[in-house]
């Protein structure tokens, strides 16, 4: 993907308060900026800290340090002094704010280079003009202008330079990085020690002044609405202020109906909650049962796919023709996002005036919302990015937004809406689950000639459920000469959203741990028959679309990832080496895991390699070691410990204890790599995480020959 700088995204320039420079990258359409407003990327004031915006959801993938640090490396300031001030939402004037599919850095590392060299330049003009000499003779280091033994700081520059126009985006010169001195190095986050010292400001620690704290009781059966609740009984609790009935709205995923208590804090809200008893009206998703959907996807699997979804040559007649075929049916769970932090909102509305403090990771649709729901102009509502503690994917959706946003209209005071663990839970936005029922076929020679996949999943209307399709050219399309995909619907109303790596989490799973199985079909080691599967080097799919992927640059993380762990070496009985790859997001990753399992069928990950490729140039190796550590974590844990059933319409699992997260004592050494081919630098807070689960369910079959299709893993059938 090559990132355009155009006339569309120009720089701007004005005089900050207080006298110095302030400079931004914006839309052509955009107003001018205000005086005095935070709406600039960079502001170099006559004297004290450089501030340096972040404008990017911080949600723990590291965003509020990396992209500064692209601003800072070419403004040649000196890190350690400048100060990174996070923005409110503000698309006009920041464009994409949003925290979701790696694609911050994809989309920002170029832009972001250019706005620091163009502060640079223009500093480097004004002290060209106040010294006398040309700009070729004047260096900079550390926020200084240098000429011989002379040297003065930016500030001193600044206000003279905001008089100047800013130079052309797309032609600022920038930087040859081998120049680079902080890009490429280490560095901790910028707000490490505020967080470790309980000074970091999530969104759960939002305090407005008047503000009450509120509980929101909705049904478990989304669509549900209240037909009664004994709300003088609520009223009577201690600490509670009101409780009142939330009708709610009828479209799907508008704002759901409920009771909303008003108290003191947030313990004596949910503790008057235990006192609420609520009548509910039917919904149509009281069908929604695990084992209905079970039966339904298994009389699918003898019927053709209800939809055809692409195709090339004609896998059935190679089917027919192979040499050997190769049958295997692969399930997954729905899954919860459990961010550590629960979803919370903090909200005041005055008039057709709204303001909002929320650790969201995309708040421009919360604003749409919002603005519907209120019958508001979106100009009047003004969000504050709050500190995210985790996502996951689950803050991309702003359902808590409107929800505390509506409880503070009708309660007439600023609201903070905190929900327990449990509704994180019941309420959650769901990683689809699915089936994938698949035949290959082999020639003589053990080459993979024929794909089938019949996939089944969830959706409303025969459309697919969000995060729950397939992609028409997703791998291997385009790698196996006679393919075919096709897809069967299951009925859905419970909410669905995206989770880390959408859909590729899910579907790296299958599609690796079957190619293993072909391997071990044809007699071949699973590297080599996968080298093999992927032919010469060369780009599989549109190369105008996300969707195009480089079977050389995989090959080339596969080969890392083996040579790390020592691929083919001899290990003890019942211990194995699985191996995987998968594409995702523009990432290249391929894991080796090795196991041990123990007679009683219990699995221990001794250890895992992997190996990334996600460009010429990663960013901060400390937040990209985080990155990739941190989904490789999530992915082991969700194949160990995550699934979500329905009875009745409604979630079963609870809490932790039915969705428990990994142990600090049960992480496993992590050994990570990076390649850095000349390609454009992209995002890496999903890509590492896909081929985890087919890594490890490879090494389990290498240890004790039995293959795990499903996930959760069922580890009773590892016993002795």
């Amino acid at each position: 993907m090559t990132i355009q700088i155009s006339r569309r995204n120009f720089l701007f320039a004005s005089a900050a308060v207080g006298g110095g420079l302030y400079l931004g990258l914006r839309p052509e359409a955009a107003g001018a900026a205000e005086a005095g407003q935070l709406n600039a990327w960079v502001v170099i004031p006559p004297t004290g800290p450089i501030r340096i915006m972040a404008s990017n959801p911080e949600i723990g993938q590291g965003i509020r340090t990396s992209l500064p640090m692209v601003i800072a490396e070419e403004l040649d300031a000196d890190w350690q002094a400048v100060e990174i001030v996070p923005t409110i939402a503000d698309s006009k004037i920041y464009g994409r704010q949003v925290a979701g599919g790696s694609m911050a850095t994809t989309t920002q590392y170029e832009p972001m280079r250019r706005v620091g060299a163009a502060a640079r330049a223009m500093i480097l003009q004004a002290a060209s003009a106040a010294w006398g000499v040309p700009v070729a003779e004047l260096s900079t280091r550390n926020a200084m202008v240098m000429h011989g033994s002379r040297r003065a700081p930016y500030g001193q520059f600044a206000g003279a330079a905001a008089a100047l126009p800013a130079p052309d985006a797309a032609s600022v010169p920038v930087k040859d990085p081998k120049d680079f001195r902080l890009i490429g190095s280490f560095q901790p986050g910028v707000n490490n020690r505020a967080i470790v010292a309980g000074k970091q400001d999530y969104g759960i620690d939002a305090v407005v002044p008047g503000m009450i704290h509120a509980a929101f009781h909705k049904s478990g059966v989304q669509g549900a609405k209240v037909t009664s609740a004994n709300l003088d009984v609520v009223k009577a609790q201690g600490g509670v202020r009101d409780a009142f009935i939330v009708t709610g709205t009828d479209e799907y995923e508008g704002l759901a109906s409920g009771v909303a208590i008003l108290a003191d804090t947030s313990w004596h809200a949910q503790r008057a909650r235990a006192a609420l008893e609520v009548t509910w009206s039917d919904s149509p998703a009281a069908f929604q049962s695990t084992a209905t959907w079970a039966r339904l996807a298994a009389e699918a699997k003898t019927k053709p796919p209800a939809m055809p979804i692409h195709a090339t040559g004609d896998a059935a007649a190679a089917l027919a023709g192979a040499a050997r075929r190769v049958k295997a049916d692969y399930s997954y769970p729905f899954i919860p996002h459990v961010p550590m932090e629960p979803i919370n909102c903090t909200a005041r509305v005055t008039g057709d005036r709204v303001e909002i403090w929320a650790p969201t990771q995309n708040p421009e649709p919360g604003r749409a919302a919002v603005a519907r729901l209120l019958g508001v102009p979106p100009e009047n509502i003004t969000i504050h990015m709050m500190r995210v503690g985790g996502g996951f994917g689950r803050r991309l959706q702003n359902d808590y937004m409107v929800e505390a946003v509506a409880i503070a209209k009708q309660a007439g005071r600023p609201v903070k809406l905190t929900w327990t663990r449990e509704d994180d839970v019941t309420q959650d936005f769901l990683r689809p689950g699915g089936w994938h029922y698949l035949e290959a076929g082999l020639d003589a020679a053990g080459r993979c000639i024929a794909w089938d996949n019949h996939f089944i999943s969830y959706g409303r209307d025969g459309k697919f459920a969000r995060a729950a399709g397939i992609g028409p050219t997703d791998f291997p399309a385009g790698i196996v000469e006679h393919f075919r995909l096709g897809a069967t619907v299951l009925p859905l109303q419970h909410t669905t959203g995206f989770l880390r790596a959408p859909a590729n989490n899910a579907f790296g799973f299958v599609t690796q741990g079957f190619i293993d199985e072909l391997a071990h079909a044809a007699g071949k080691d699973p590297l080599e028959f996968r080298r093999e599967f992927l032919g010469p080097a060369r780009i599989v799919g549109d190369p105008a679309s996300r969707g195009p992927y480089n079977t050389g640059r995989m090959r080339a993380v596969l080969d890392k990832a083996a040579a790390m762990a020592g691929w083919g070496r001899k290990l003890p009985p019942r211990s194995g080496l699985g191996i995987a790859f998968h594409f995702s997001h523009l990432g290249y990753f391929a894991n080796v895991i090795e196991v041990a399992v123990s007679p009683a069928g219990e699995v221990k990950v001794e250890k895992l390699w992997v190996a990334g490729d996600i460009g010429r140039q990663i960013v901060n190796p400390a937040g990209a070691l985080n990155q990739v550590q941190g989904s490789v974590l999530d992915a082991l844990n969700a194949c160990r410990n995550h699934a979500i059933t329905f009875a009745d319409g409604a979630i079963e699992q609870r809490n932790f204890g039915d969705v428990p997260l990994m142990r600090m004592d049960e992480a496993p050494p992590i050994e990570v790599a990076f390649l850095t081919p000349d390609h454009p630098v992209t995002g890496l807070g999903e890509p590492a995480y896909p081929a985890v689960a087919p890594a490890l369910v490879n090494a389990i079959f290498a240890a004790t020959g039995v293959r795990l299709r499903s996930l959760p893993l069922d580890l009773s059938q590892l016993k002795a």
